[in-house]
């Protein structure tokens, strides 16, 4: 179980991130373009990461009946 706990609290610390990133493309995207674009191919990577980790305990979980 604490490996399950590592997973998600390096889940919520990356999604922290991956907000912070998003709000950072959005607030750039009327004065730098490029920068919005940088911050949201940053973002995406992150999403994909967080992903990953969802998949890692998805089948640890109970089932919801």
């Amino acid at each position: 179980m604490k490996r399950l706990d590592q997973i998600k609290s390096h889940q919520a610390k990356l999604y922290a991130q991956y907000r912070s990133l998003v709000e950072q493309a959005y607030n750039f995207r009327q004065t730098d373009s490029a920068l919005s674009d940088i911050s949201e191919y940053k973002a995406i990577k992150l999403l994909n990461k967080i992903n990953r980790l969802k998949y890692l305990y998805r089948d640890q979980q109970e089932p919801v009946i």
